[in-house]
């Protein structure tokens, strides 16, 4: 299982998560939701999520770090303010913002298999070996930050 850490990039995970959900969503019954109100609600969680990783990305680039998620233990600061003072990973929150966005327009109960599943992975095979080389790097600095802060919300 330790191979598979870090292996695939966080976008591609969730496309293959929404791709999941719409396989998943043809298979079973889906919700009546009219479709202005769904397309609304849609755009409005799609643009949050794109807000909130954004926003971690522009937090990474004013520390002058790096958002690459293979090599985290390059790092060369430990971002704790802007986004990062209420989530550890805004970025993939984003994500998982704009896959239940995408479980909304489907309206397929089903649908929500993706979004948990992105978790899942999103937590074992990148948030878990990213948190250990920043404790790695910052140690006590890193412990006490993840102490305030919750790693997705």
């Amino acid at each position: 299982m330790k191979r598979l850490e870090l292996m695939l990039p966080p976008p591609l995970v969730a496309g293959l998560a929404a791709l999941i959900m719409w396989v998943l969503a043809r298979q079973g019954p889906v919700l009546e939701l009219a479709i202005p109100v769904r397309l609304s609600l849609a755009i409005l969680m799609t643009l949050s999520g794109l807000a909130v990783a954004l926003a971690g990305v522009v937090s990474f680039h004013r520390a002058e770090t790096t958002v690459n998620p293979f090599m985290p233990e390059k790092s060369t600061a430990l971002v704790s303010s802007g986004i990062y003072r209420f989530s550890r990973n805004p970025m993939y929150l984003g994500m998982l913002l704009v896959l239940l966005a995408w479980a909304l327009w489907l309206t397929a109960p089903l649908a929500l298999v993706g979004p948990a599943l992105f978790v899942i992975w999103i937590t074992r095979f990148q948030i878990i070996p990213e948190e250990r080389a920043l404790r790695a790097r910052f140690g006590p600095e890193f412990d006490a930050y993840c102490r305030r802060v919750r790693r997705w919300i």
